[in-house]
């Protein structure tokens, strides 16, 4: 039997490529539902709110308008933040969070913070400039029990019908992942914090 030729070879790729093309086709022209999406980042796995922030430059980048509210992180100081600065006809920055809870050691302080952080979601729920609300490390005061998850679900199936919004953070709430319309778990594999090796900047914070 003789070996196909590299002009064979090209042909039949360009054939099942064709094939997959015109299935793929077929597919996302099924797919003609628009809605506004709420996205879950979980997991123990580097790069939660780093995906998140993604997001947000996609949607900057199309001149989208886009709040956040980071429950947590508050005493970090990090790129992102430094890149958001240029955009502030385009970003409302609400830095809530006093750091995690083994920073503050006072229960009722963090939770007066959580408090404070939902209110400030709240309004960007309802804020009709808005495209996207990135609501960074959630899931973190749900986990502790700092604020009712029923009403955060209210909240957010409240939101209108075009708002995105992003939640992150480790252990999300199974009833959260159900409410989700996207949820993605970050799986680590290897960190070199295991290896000593610190934070660094440009790539922790």
């Amino acid at each position: 039997m003789s070996e196909e030729t590299e002009a064979e070879l090209n042909q039949r790729h360009a054939e099942k490529m064709a094939k997959r093309k015109a299935a793929r086709n077929r597919m996302l022209a099924t797919k003609t539902k628009e809605k506004g999406l709420l996205i879950v980042h979980t997991g123990k796995g580097k790069g939660k709110s780093t995906a998140a922030f993604g997001l947000v430059m996609r949607a900057l980048g199309h001149g989208k308008r886009v709040g956040i509210v980071q429950f947590v992180k508050g005493k970090w100081t990090s790129g992102e933040r430094a890149v958001l600065d240029r955009f502030p006809d385009q970003v409302t920055l609400k830095i809530m969070g006093e750091g995690f809870t083994w920073d503050t050691q006072d229960r009722m302080r963090d939770i007066a913070s959580a408090k404070a952080a939902f209110e400030a979601a709240r309004a960007m729920l309802s804020d009709p400039a808005l495209a996207l609300v990135v609501l960074d490390e959630l899931n973190i005061v749900l986990r502790y029990d700092y604020l009712p998850l029923d009403e955060v679900r209210a909240a957010l199936a409240a939101r209108r019908p075009g708002l995105h919004v992003v939640v992150t953070g480790r252990n999300a709430k199974p009833a959260l992942i159900e409410d989700a319309d996207l949820v993605t778990e970050m799986v680590e594999i290897k960190h070199p914090f295991r290896d000593g090796v610190r934070a660094q900047i440009g790539i922790e914070f």
